[in-house]
């Protein structure tokens, strides 16, 4: 008898050692920070607070997720923040296109998403560019015709250099001959007033930015910066219906992790966005706001990131943006 007990404690303690690689699992255990690197009320702070308030309003997650405003240098504070949280899994970031392109035009920006640890691409954005809704522009034509004969009096308010705002500019300047003034905002809300309080000309935004101006009438769209006309801007021509040939610069979001983070945290933010992504907070967000659902799981992801860092390199090079990497 006590052979046999000691053999069936034996035996539940090696098939509870043998258990344990297998059932340790990653569950945060304080706030989950989300890193952006635009200012509040900027798109990409959107997109960080809606993905924190998703999740918290469905009840996806044991903590809170808070956004962190990592501003400067165009996206180069944030990238450099999450490599200094290397390998910690209550961190994440929020990834738009600027994050692709800072390196290869900036020296200093040494740090590549692709470097990181690739989690879920959520949304696939369109864009419209607006004027205040008294402008004498009616057209995107318009605006490059005034751009002709005044140059740099006629003013675009933008983010960094570098976001896909500029790069628009870029390949419109190129293709039209036109020159016009870039002026920089931390933030999608000075932008916004600028634009409302007409110390500039127009100003491209993505619809969570602008949605609400554009239908109380005091922003008019003149174009849209997608493959197709947006549901509620159906009298809003695309670029290639405006008559520009210029490529469609996309503009993709989606969760990152700081490089080496454990593949298990991986795993447990991977299942959560996939929740989420299909949760009906979120797809009314998507529905609300114009943007294609165009979620990825990591594996996916990390090759869409490959390929999209492909994609905006040809866009600056067609731009004529020198590369420095």
């Amino acid at each position: 008898m006590m052979l046999q007990r000691f053999a069936l404690a034996a035996a539940g303690l090696i098939a509870a050692i043998g258990a344990t690689p297998a059932s340790a699992q990653f569950n945060p255990t304080k706030p989950i920070e989300i890193v952006v690197h635009n200012g509040p009320g900027s798109g990409p702070d959107i997109f960080g607070r809606t993905v924190a308030q998703t999740i918290e309003q469905e009840k996806l997650a044991p903590v809170r997720f808070q956004v962190s405003n990592k501003v400067g240098g165009g996206g180069v504070t944030a990238a450099n923040y999450m490599v200094g949280r290397r390998g910690d899994s209550h961190v994440l970031g929020a990834f738009t296109s600027v994050w692709m392109t800072n390196p290869m035009v900036q020296q200093a920006a040494s740090t590549k998403v692709v470097d990181m640890t690739p989690i879920s691409r959520l949304v696939v954005e369109p864009a419209v560019i607006v004027v205040r809704a008294d402008s004498p522009f009616k057209t995107l034509r318009d605006v490059m015709n005034a751009a002709l004969k005044e140059g740099s009096k006629i003013r675009q308010a933008g983010g960094s250099p570098l976001a896909r705002d500029a790069l628009v500019r870029q390949l419109l300047m190129a293709e039209s001959g036109a020159k016009w003034a870039f002026v920089s905002f931390p933030s999608g809300g000075e932008r916004i007033a600028a634009v409302l309080g007409g110390h500039v000309d127009f100003v491209l935004l993505e619809p969570p930015e602008a949605g609400e101006l554009i239908r109380a009438g005091k922003l008019r769209a003149v174009v849209q910066i997608a493959e197709k006309r947006l549901p509620g801007f159906e009298n809003v021509p695309t670029l290639p219906e405006a008559g520009f040939k210029v490529p469609n610069v996309p503009q993709a979001r989606g969760i990152i992790g700081p490089p080496d983070m454990p593949a298990d945290a991986v795993a447990y933010y991977e299942d959560l966005l996939s929740k989420m992504a299909r949760s009906a907070t979120w797809q009314k967000f998507l529905q609300t706001n114009q943007l294609d659902d165009a979620y990825l799981n990591a594996k996916a992801t990390t090759a869409f990131l490959g390929d999209y860092e492909k994609q905006l390199r040809a866009i600056l090079v067609q731009s004529g943006v020198k590369l420095v990497r």
